[in-house]
């Protein structure tokens, strides 16, 4: 089993920035994938970023591509999101996700194997 907690979220306005965290706890944090997801008010659940095990490797969605980065702390079993030019489309519950079985980098909902609670993002105009 693996516990994912995400803090972090809040209020900030367009061209603002947040960073939000996902800690982790229940299995060796180094020896999974990691993933942010979003998901706003009546939309399905979508990839934002995800990174390799050593977290060497990143892929990001194309729409937050040169704005968001996506890290990790092995040593903290930690992973963050850096949001930065957020933009008011940005607005969404951000859930973080871990991959126990996969080594390539995953953009799909149904590859993760576990989820955080979500915590809430906004951006006003």
């Amino acid at each position: 089993q693996v516990q994912l907690v995400e803090s972090g979220g809040g209020l900030v306005q367009a061209g603002g920035s947040l960073r939000l965290s996902c800690a982790a706890s229940g299995r060796t944090f180094s020896n999974y994938l990691m993933g942010w997801f979003h998901q706003a008010p009546g939309k399905e659940r979508e990839f934002v970023a995800t990174i390799s095990r050593s977290g060497f490797r990143t892929f990001y969605a194309d729409s937050v591509k040169g704005r968001f980065t996506i890290s990790r702390d092995n040593d903290k079993a930690t992973m963050y999101l850096q949001m930065n030019s957020q933009k008011p489309e940005d607005t969404a519950v951000y859930y973080c996700a871990a991959d126990i079985a996969n080594y390539r980098l995953d953009s799909e909902v149904y590859e993760y194997d576990y989820w955080g609670q979500g915590t809430q993002g906004t951006v006003s105009s």
